[in-house]
């Protein structure tokens, strides 16, 4: 299934090395994003480390660090294990403040580099996404949220699905990161109906591309969708510079 592709994209071995900081981070990033749900089981230390490829006392410090966040919870006895729990508003970071972190060509840099992961992974699903692959797209490219929060969410959830489509982990994998990371200055356009409209209408048109196995116009139409996304960007932090 689909889904099952992003998800195994979680769990497979790690490639940055076994580190108790990268195995937090994979999960975490999971956690934020909503592939891994509120109240899920998560493996035991003993699977997770076998499945992340890294040692036992690896994955329990990393689920350790995850309690202290908040993200994950422990229960002991029958029954027990650790379990998923998802913030209540896992985008709510200070967005203005962020903002006036970055520089214009911080932005700017990461839209190029953002550009030519989702456009790639854009080209690649065009070439290999079967049809659940492209139910699934048709299903989560619609914008169902009318907060921005979720919109953002949804929007982050529909690249993440396009890269899924790949059959790549490892480039489902960059996704993730990304969109945990910038994820919440990159959708900042969902703030308004118009944005969440003309999202819909960029979804319809990628995922018709890549239906068609378009390679060159589901990489464009991306490439337009994520420039427009970091336009909406740029517009902000110039509105925080001059206030």
């Amino acid at each position: 299934m689909p889904e099952q592709r992003t998800r195994r994209a979680v769990f497979a071995p790690l490639t940055q090395g076994g580190r108790a900081a990268a195995v937090t981070r994979r999960l975490r990033d999971a956690i934020v994003l909503g592939v891994l749900g509120d109240g899920e089981q998560l493996p035991s230390e003993v699977e997770l480390a076998e499945a992340l490829g890294v040692a036992p006392v690896t994955a329990r410090e990393s689920l350790q660090t995850l309690r202290e966040l908040g993200l994950v919870t422990t229960r002991r006895g029958r029954g027990g294990g650790s379990f998923v729990c998802a913030p209540e508003h896992p985008d709510v970071v200070l967005v203005r403040t962020r903002l006036a972190e970055l520089s214009l060509v911080d932005i700017r840099d990461f839209g190029d580099f953002y550009t030519a992961i989702a456009g790639a992974a854009a080209a690649l699903a065009a070439e290999r996404a079967a049809g659940e692959d492209l139910d699934r797209l048709r299903e989560v490219g619609v914008r169902r949220a009318t907060d921005p929060g979720g919109s953002r969410r949804a929007e982050a959830q529909f690249h993440l699905e396009v890269a899924a489509a790949t059959q790549s982990a490892r480039l489902t994998q960059e996704e993730m990161r990304l969109q945990a990371e910038f994820g919440p200055l990159l959708w900042l356009s969902m703030g308004s109906p118009q944005g969440r409209a003309r999202s819909e209408s960029d979804h319809r048109a990628i995922v018709a591309a890549i239906g068609r196995g378009d390679r060159a116009r589901a990489r464009a139409l991306t490439a337009g969708h994520v420039g427009r996304a970091i336009d909406a960007v740029v517009r902000a932090r110039l509105e925080v510079v001059d206030d």
